[in-house]
């Protein structure tokens, strides 16, 4: 479903605020390790699913669901920063976009050498 440029404006503002805050601000050291790779909000505004991904993992359930047990600390932090009539309920979800990514490469590279 294609998104709106008022609902694209407003995942960038999010996840350009939610960053620093997740590197700095939170006092769970697990969340420094976490990088937002995107966000999506509903036609709405009223939800915002945040993808987040991570080095290490193995710590990935506990750390998304630390994060979504947080999520009303960070809605609350956002509503601060940033101006918007509805702040989105924030839900934090594991992008296995990177991880998928990097076996299929490992894949391919395993296909050619063997073919070599």
């Amino acid at each position: 479903m294609p998104r709106s440029p008022r609902s694209q404006r407003v995942a960038d503002l999010i996840q350009h605020t939610l960053a620093p805050m997740l590197q700095h601000e939170a006092k769970d050291p697990r969340f420094a390790a976490v990088t937002i790779t995107a966000v999506d909000v509903s036609p709405d505004l009223s939800n915002a699913i945040v993808f987040v991904s991570m080095l290490d993992e193995t710590q990935i359930a506990s750390t998304v669901a630390a994060l979504n047990k947080a999520s009303g600390y960070f809605r609350h932090r956002l509503a601060d920063a940033v101006e918007l009539r509805i702040t989105p309920r924030l839900h934090f979800r594991f992008d296995e976009s990177i991880s998928r990514g990097d076996r299929i490469t490992k894949l391919i590279n395993e296909a050619l050498n063997k073919k070599e």
